[in-house]
């Protein structure tokens, strides 16, 4: 996946904490058969697997938790023994962590952009 080289500076890796919501986010995904589209399931392998990802692709994560935070309002977001398909979702992308790092890099090539 290709960067821009004015983005050399910024660590595209994700963190184990959020490689370990989107590990998370498989196993409920398997276990409950429900939560997520082939996108998140692509997305949560990367994350749990701690692939470098795109400038583009964080772009992406970064809109998926601003369109879905909204789903924290349904039954059984949080809960792991009968999560929403919501819950699961938002897991495959990393969680709250994931959500948090996803913001903090864009910031950071928001920065180099100007």
């Amino acid at each position: 996946m290709s960067r821009p080289q004015k983005y050399d500076h910024i660590d595209f890796t994700p963190p184990q904490e959020v490689a370990d919501q989107g590990e998370k986010g498989l196993e409920l995904r398997d276990k409950f058969d429900r939560g997520g589209t082939d996108v998140g399931v692509a997305r949560a392998r990367d994350l749990k697997n701690r692939e470098r990802l795109s400038s583009d692709t964080i772009e992406r994560m970064v809109s998926y938790f601003a369109r879905h935070e909204v789903d924290k309002d349904a039954d059984g977001f949080g809960d792991d023994d009968d999560p929403s398909a919501g819950y699961i979702a938002w897991l495959l992308w990393g969680g709250d962590p994931g959500k948090d790092w996803a913001e903090d890099v864009k910031s950071k090539m928001d920065e180099a952009d100007d």
